[in-house]
């Protein structure tokens, strides 16, 4: 059975930080594409950032050089360490695993960024 677990989101003010978790079980995590996608309250879901198997990475140009996305794969898990967060970044943040064209999917873990 395939589960992808978040973690690590909450209230934080602009400026500040967090660090997102995502644990997968079920599927060959190593040779996996992963990726975080957030979702705003009326918008449509959008990818943050994604790491490939060999370790590229993309983002998207809202977080380049505030958000790192990395993976370990002897712990099956991908973060997402978001830095000088700011109102927009607020949205619930979804932990993505494609493999053979199939895509897995977390619960998502709530970001708010506010004053």
């Amino acid at each position: 059975q395939v589960q992808l677990v978040e973690s690590g989101g909450g209230l934080v003010q602009p400026g500040g930080s967090l660090r997102l978790s995502c644990v997968a079980s079920g599927f060959p995590f190593r040779i996996a594409a992963m990726a975080w996608y957030r979702q705003a309250p009326g918008k449509q879901r959008d990818v943050v950032a994604t790491i490939d198997g060999d370790r590229s990475t993309n983002y998207v140009d809202s977080v380049k050089g505030r958000f790192t996305i990395s993976r370990d794969n002897a712990k099956n898990t991908v973060y997402l360490q978001m830095n000088d967060l700011k109102l927009e970044d607020t949205a619930v943040y979804y932990c993505n695993g494609r493999i053979f064209r199939t895509d897995f999917w977390g619960q998502g873990t709530q970001v708010t960024v506010s004053s």
